[in-house]
């Protein structure tokens, strides 16, 4: 690990907060089974942590697009590297992700999910950086929202690195 990496929020503020971020959840869902929809890869550490803490009947699927390769900018064009296993029809659907940036992923993941006929679909991300958005994402649940710098840890990567790092950090140029 050469990168100098500066902490933005540490492992106990991204519990904390997706503990309460949970709970909205709870009283959302309340009653109702929860087929969380992980955006691998980055998605998978911020989905197990929040599946943990829902309280109501969970299922859990998986499907991988890629946007960004090896650079800390998004390419725009999405690619599904990995689809879902179960048919979405009639599912409350809550997809997981771990951080939204321009919406263009996200917006085009989200039609795709909603042509399968599900109840509902609702957005839950770790991050969302607001100010990069050039496609309109209506995110339901957010930890946190955060400036426009290039973060890593808790699932996110840089070139497929740091994604173990049990905090949110800056990559920071040496």
């Amino acid at each position: 690990m050469g990168d100098k990496i500066r902490v933005m929020f540490t492992e106990e503020e991204v519990d904390k907060r997706i503990r309460e971020v949970a709970e909205q959840i709870n009283r959302d869902y309340a009653g109702k089974q929860v087929h969380m929809i992980c955006v691998l890869k980055g998605g998978a550490f911020f989905m197990c942590e929040l599946a943990k803490r829902i309280n109501t009947d969970v299922s859990l699927d998986f499907m991988s697009v890629s946007s960004y390769g090896n650079s800390t900018k998004s390419s725009g064009a999405v690619k599904i590297v990995k689809d879902l296993d179960e048919p979405l029809q009639g599912k409350d659907v809550l997809v997981v992700e771990d951080i939204i940036d321009s919406g263009r992923t996200l917006s085009y993941l989200l039609e795709l999910i909603k042509d399968r006929k599900p109840e509902s679909v609702r957005l839950c991300t770790l991050l969302d950086k607001p100010d990069r958005r050039v496609c309109d994402v209506t995110v339901d649940y957010c930890c946190f929202q955060i400036p426009d710098e290039f973060v890593v840890g808790y699932g996110l990567d840089y070139a497929q690195k740091y994604r173990n790092l049990p905090y949110i950090g800056v990559v920071e140029p040496e």
